[in-house]
């Protein structure tokens, strides 16, 4: 009997040793948002990192009924709490004194440290988007000589679009000009130098609607058009972000759709993988030839988002599963959609510009899909998309999915040039100051005119838009056609990877911008848009309603997306400047 009684003694303490409790709990800032990807530590369990998931909320196993928990996120102050694993946490983290103050003026965060490869948070809820620096101008005896990298990355303007429609004020480092003038993709005028087998090329020069001191340069490119009987066949690996910040409709639901879209317009010559990352990687579907359209969509239509984000080793499993079925001379193409929130592996940018640097030669590019807010990280996959060879879209409703994944797919996937680039080389008879209007990350061309470009991909058939502000020379009234820049556009060929050069020049016009063709007075009003965002000093007390007024007259009655950004004009001007409220009279 007291063996026995021993032996129940020994299994309750054995019992007790082991016991497992459950510490569960949210996570919210002083204004009640939930915090996404807030690091997590527990004192029982010094060598591990959790991760509060999309909604906030935490669940980690503990040894005991109580414990220490250390809460650090960027923009907030750390926070140690001992804590009951019986009752439910609900934690409040308080913002760091700058960043607080910056979220209740509804402003983007301010850096000290202005160089291009800073990153900031935004709006005190877990965004992050690359530091960039306005281009000033320059004087042309100084440095006549400027470059810029060409892309067909648009993902800025629909972000925007998203702010505006939810009531939020736009972060400035999330307005890049030159990605809101890429999404419209201006068609070149019937007076443009066509080119059959190269770019073709228009410009316009005239005057300045902010400042009737200055002029514009517009410089208008267009990329060759594959013909759809020669479009090569596509291996394609969908790389999915299923973990727990996807499982809101504005997602992975949404992604869900725009894959759908993209499905039906397969080949059967074109292959199609699928691999999602979201508590784990995993293959959900082989590489299937795209006759198969109802098996790829069971797969697409069977992802559900939970768990971590381990983007990193998804990236890798996605690059090899594309190696391993490479089509030469195909489109080889990882399609990445996410939030951008990798929260464990290699997370940070310059971790994860490594890993996709070991992949760049490789033949495969890399397109990047944005969704969500509140923890949308447009650095990571700005930078995972420049760096593996491709480009970047921000998705924020089913129409943009279309847009990107079926009306312009051709566009954004089929690369006819590699490695783009333009140089400017600016004529000091006639221009006696220049600067660029956006490409701002590029500062480092205009102070070194013979540093070298990091040039991006242009797909099939694509349109550039680029502007340039400049100061005309003192005796300029008397320049009519003389030179105002030569043109220089260098890329290489997709398949051959041979350099190719093509030469323009852009003469004096000066005509007055209402004379202009309407592609060229819309792409000044989207210009403007941006800079008044972006808090420019160049505006010259140019204001949003001044903006509204030029494009009115502007915008094609045709044209659905030129009409939505007269309509995002006006609720910018809501937003910005509401009207005041009268005070009732006594």
């Amino acid at each position: 009997m007291r063996s026995f009684i021993w032996i129940l003694l020994l299994l309750s303490v054995t019992h007790t040793a082991h016991a497992q409790y459950y510490l569960r709990g949210e996570i919210r800032n002083e204004q009640g948002v939930l915090l996404s990807g807030v690091k997590i530590k527990i004192s029982s369990k010094p060598s591990l990192i959790f991760h509060s998931g999309g909604s906030g909320s935490f669940g980690i196993p503990i040894p005991s009924v109580k414990d220490s928990i250390h809460l650090s996120f960027d923009g907030y102050d750390p926070l140690s709490i001992y804590v009951d694993s019986r009752q439910f946490q609900l934690l409040q983290m308080k913002s760091s004194s700058g960043t607080s103050k910056l979220y209740k003026n509804y402003k983007s965060s301010i850096v000290k440290n202005f160089s291009t490869g800073s990153v900031i948070n935004s709006l005190g809820l877990g965004e992050s988007y690359t530091g960039i620096i306005e281009n000033e101008l320059m004087k042309t005896n100084t440095f006549p000589e400027t470059g810029f990298s060409l892309n067909i990355d648009n993902a800025s303007y629909s972000n925007i679009r998203r702010f505006i429609n939810n009531g939020m004020m736009i972060p400035q480092d999330a307005v890049r000009i030159e990605e809101m003038l890429n999404y419209f993709s201006l068609p070149l005028p019937p007076n443009s130098l066509q080119i059959e087998k190269g770019f073709s090329y228009a410009y316009e020069h005239s005057s300045c609607p902010w400042n009737p001191k200055h002029q514009l340069l517009f410089l208008q490119l267009q990329a060759p058009t594959i013909p759809l009987h020669e479009v090569p066949a596509s291996n394609l690996v969908f790389l999915i972000d299923v973990s727990g910040s996807m499982d809101k409709p504005n997602r992975l639901p949404l992604l869900q759709s725009g894959f759908r879209l993209l499905i039906n317009n397969l080949r059967p010559i074109d292959t199609v993988s699928v691999i999602t990352y979201g508590g784990g990687v995993a293959m959900v579907l082989a590489p299937t030839g795209g006759q198969h359209k109802d098996l790829i969509k069971k797969a697409i239509d069977s992802l559900s988002a939970g768990g971590d984000t381990p983007g990193s080793g998804a990236i890798q499993l996605a690059y090899e599963t594309a190696k391993k079925n490479f089509i030469k001379g195909g489109n080889n193409r990882v399609i990445l959609a996410t939030d951008g929130d990798f929260n464990v592996g290699q997370s940070s940018e310059k971790e994860l510009e490594e890993l996709i640097t070991r992949y760049q030669m490789s033949g495969i590019y890399l397109t990047c899909l944005g969704v969500g807010m509140g923890n949308y990280k447009d650095s990571k996959l700005e930078t995972l998309s420049k760096k593996g060879n491709g480009n970047f879209a921000y998705i924020d409703q089913i129409r943009e999915a279309e847009k990107v994944l079926v009306t312009e797919f051709t566009k954004n996937i089929f690369t006819v040039a590699n490695d783009a680039s333009i140089t400017l080389q600016f004529n000091p008879e006639t221009v006696a100051a220049y600067r660029l209007i956006g490409f701002d990350n590029k500062k480092t061309a205009l102070e070194d005119s013979s540093s070298t470009l990091e040039g991006g991909e242009i797909g099939s058939g694509h349109s550039i838009m680029a502007i340039a502000e400049i100061i005309p020379a003192k005796d300029s009234s008397n320049s009519a056609n003389l030179p105002l820049a030569e043109v220089v556009l260098r890329y290489k060929d997709p398949l051959s990877g041979n350099q190719k050069e093509q030469n323009f020049t852009a003469n004096y016009r000066g005509q007055k911008i209402k004379r202009t063709d309407s592609i060229y007075r819309f792409a000044a009003a989207v210009a403007m848009f941006g800079n008044i965002l972006r808090k420019s000093k160049s505006t010259h007390g140019f204001q949003l309603e001044d903006v509204a007024l030029f494009s009115k007259h502007t915008v094609s009655p045709n044209n659905i997306l030129q009409q939505e950004f007269q309509h995002l004009l006006e609720k910018a001007i809501q937003l910005y400047n509401p009207p005041k409220k009268k005070r009732k009279s006594d």
